[in-house]
């Protein structure tokens, strides 16, 4: 991509972000989604397609100041997203809103399917090559999860990730907001 397009989706996420910021609003459910330091391409609008979908109350984006929007196909304009620097200033909000964090980890002895979600459940999500950026030993408290798996590969995509877990709680906890 050339400098000038890439000012111009710039512009365009700029405008797109005020917009979110004045008229997006929760969905029917209290799941958060939390996308840390994901790469700006596109599996963070299809995180966002899937969290409109699932009706997730909001996505917080850490180290992410702009990202394709063209992959959300305008469902960033529904899902309020927060953005932040660090992880430490999400993880704030989040307990004060008494949220329990579940972090995504492929070696987690807790299985998704096995695990039950309490309403006020985060679900942190980290760049597909290096993880989550934060301190694990900060955070004594997330709860780790992985997603069994049965193929040699052991991996997915972390855009289906998130909509595998977002299906599992919409699962548990049905279509109507208690």
């Amino acid at each position: 991509m050339d400098n000038q397009q890439r000012r111009w989706e710039q512009k365009q996420f700029e405008k797109h972000k005020r917009h979110n910021v004045h008229f997006a609003s929760a969905g029917i459910h209290d799941f958060v989604i939390v996308l840390d330091h994901l790469k700006a391409g596109y599996n963070i609008g299809k995180i966002f397609r899937s969290a409109e979908a699932f009706g997730a109350k909001e996505i917080h984006l850490i180290g992410t100041s702009f990202f394709s929007l063209q992959t959300a196909k305008g469902a960033f304009k529904h899902v309020p997203a927060f953005f932040h620097q660090s992880f430490k200033s999400c993880y704030e909000q989040l307990a004060e809103d008494d949220y329990h964090l579940f972090i995504l980890e492929p070696e987690a002895k807790a299985v998704l399917g096995v695990m039950d979600f309490p309403l006020k459940s985060a679900f942190i999500f980290g760049h597909e090559g290096f993880g989550v950026m934060l301190d694990r030993t900060a955070y004594e408290d997330l709860c780790g999860l992985s997603i069994e798996q049965f193929g040699k590969v052991q991996s997915l995509n972390v855009s289906v990730a998130a909509s595998v877990v977002m299906y599992e709680y919409v699962r548990q906890h049905g279509t109507i907001k208690r």
